[in-house]
């Protein structure tokens, strides 16, 4: 699963380096075109363990934390990069807990190209059957679907596309005790109609790469959302953080994706990513040990 100009290349591993003297010259849309280099990176040919976790929070000593029992979800997730520079990405996620809703499942195919849209199907178990998720070519349908009920929705795991954003580097800071470029993305005419938020900025670790803080705003410039990573770590050459907590400041609930087992180069099969894994159980659950297998 990828996860929003936050939350995935080949293409990092042939990529520039920019350190030293020539980092400080980049502009906001060569920073973040790197950070989704690297996300991608980390998505392809992947297969990863995940646990979702979603509550109601306060503060308590100064400090974030769930006021109720938090709904907790195991999730499966295989991804694979296509495209001739690898830029556009297929993921498919499953969940395998709690058991009444094993099996429920989302496919996201995610282009880089401006002109093609991304599309999401979610399957839902209960009902039987696939539900193809509006891309926000208008009004009607900008409204982002959740993602497995938690506080990260579609247009959050969204990557690519870029070039729909003015996109400015606004000063250099520091993050969690990280120096930071500090990145405002505004959405031009046409993603606004897509989107529900005016603006984002970004936090975006100088060495590694990361968006370690993001913040979403509404039309009337208040912060409703705030994404934090955290546990930033090098795995498979790639810096990338293994939890992701979504705050919903609207709503005070939020909800955290810890990855807990993250794996690369594994044999994706290209039917794997596509419907028929969301409604074909047998098929499903064959090409699951098969990937299984493959990290034992």
């Amino acid at each position: 699963m990828k996860l929003h100009k936050v939350l995935t290349s080949s293409a990092f591993l042939t990529g520039l380096v920019f350190t030293g003297a020539y980092a400080q010259e980049l502009t906001g849309f060569e920073i973040m075109d790197q950070v989704e280099a690297n996300q991608r990176a980390s998505s392809d040919s992947a297969f990863n363990k995940m646990q979702l976790s979603t509550c109601r929070f306060g503060i308590k000593d100064s400090r974030i934390t769930c006021a109720e029992r938090p709904r907790i979800k195991s999730l499966e997730s295989v991804g694979k990069n296509y495209g001739p520079e690898g830029k556009d990405t297929k993921s498919v996620t499953i969940v395998l807990e709690p058991a009444a809703e094993r099996g429920v499942g989302m496919l996201s195919y995610a282009y880089d190209d401006t002109a093609r849209d991304n599309e999401t199907w979610l399957y839902l178990s209960a009902l039987g059957r696939v539900k193809r998720i509006a891309s926000g070519n208008s009004d009607d349908d900008s409204e982002p679907a959740s993602v497995f009920g938690s506080e990260f929705t579609t247009e959050d795991t969204d990557t690519g596309k870029l070039e729909e954003y003015e996109i400015t580097l606004l000063e250099e800071t520091a993050e969690a005790g990280r120096d930071v470029w500090k990145i405002e993305f505004i959405p031009n005419e046409e993603r606004a109609r897509k989107s529900r938020y005016s603006k984002t900025i970004n936090y975006v670790d100088k060495e590694r790469y990361v968006v370690l803080r993001a913040e979403m705003y509404d039309q009337y410039d208040n912060e409703i959302k705030r994404l934090l990573a955290s546990r930033v770590e090098l795995v498979n050459d790639i810096w990338m953080a293994r939890s992701l907590t979504m705050m919903n400041l609207v709503s005070n609930r939020l909800s955290n994706m810890a990855f807990l087992e993250i794996h690369t180069g594994v044999e994706v099969e290209d039917e794997f990513l596509t419907t028929r894994t969301l409604t074909d159980v047998a098929f499903r659950e064959a090409e699951l040990e098969n990937l299984r297998v493959q990290i034992d």
